[in-house]
């Protein structure tokens, strides 16, 4: 269903009689007590909210809704908690999710965050705490954070540090990594090499070395050269970025 026969978000009037839209929240959580009490609460915070008991049921309301954010259970009968915020992602579905867990272990946190989740909460936990960590990630708002970056037929996955020219994987050292995740998290735009040290070293680290310069010669020799691409472009006087084609199509000047 596309985005123009979603249901709009509930709207309220604020003192003045003007529109104030209200915050629309999804609740996914197949134990009727805690889906009720998070239901409660959070209506009474003043957002709107729906509630889902399985992973079909919230994936289906996505569908024809928009929310603002999700409250999602991670151990849900069927579809779990992590498989449903990877379809989401994979469907390009960017609405922040805070997953809920009653695991504590690391590895369970670090494969929702992974998966595309914004954040977690441990059970049991404070209502307050909710209710701030849901305010923080809709004040980010929506917005692209693919589990996988891509620039073209380039990809660094982070989950698994592979990096790879369509299906042909490469091998980066620590720091070349660094590099180029932090451009390809920002396809297009130039990073100066102060941003980049920032991102990349520590703070013993000149921003006026040619530090920087060294390893993205380093770094082109690996994922450009080999394959007659040009992905990392010199902005001069400015800094580097990577093209969002992957350097397929060669630039016209070489830097």
């Amino acid at each position: 269903m596309s985005g123009k026969d979603r249901q709009p978000r509930d709207e309220l009037r604020d003192n003045d009689g003007t529109r104030e839209r209200a915050m629309r929240i999804l609740v996914v959580e197949d134990e009727p007590k805690m889906r009720a009490l998070l239901r409660r609460a959070l209506t009474e915070e003043g957002y709107a909210v729906d509630t889902a008991p399985d992973g079909p049921q919230a994936l289906a309301l996505t569908d024809v809704a928009i929310y603002d954010a999700m409250v999602l259970d991670v151990m849900l009968p069927g579809l779990g908690g992590f498989e449903v915020c990877a379809t989401l992602r994979r469907r390009g579905t960017w609405l922040p999710v805070l997953m809920l867990t009653a695991k504590d272990a690391v590895a369970d946190r670090v494969r929702g965050l992974d998966g595309g989740a914004d954040d977690y909460l441990t059970k049991p936990f404070s209502l307050e705490e909710l209710f701030a960590r849901l305010r923080v990630m809709i004040r980010r708002g929506p917005f692209e954070r693919p589990a996988v970056l891509t620039a073209g037929d380039l990809s660094l996955d982070p989950a698994t540090r592979t990096v790879r020219r369509g299906e042909e994987e490469i091998c980066l050292t620590a720091k070349e990594y660094a590099l180029l995740e932090a451009l390809l998290r920002r396809p297009g735009t130039v990073l100066t090499r102060a941003m980049l040290v920032e991102h990349c070293w520590d703070l013993g680290t000149s921003p006026g070395s040619n530090v920087v310069d060294a390893h993205i010669k380093a770094l082109r020799d690996k994922i450009d050269r080999p394959y007659g691409t040009q992905a990392v472009e010199t902005v001069r006087g400015a800094g580097y970025r990577i093209r969002r084609d992957g350097g397929r199509t060669p630039a016209s000047r070489t830097s």
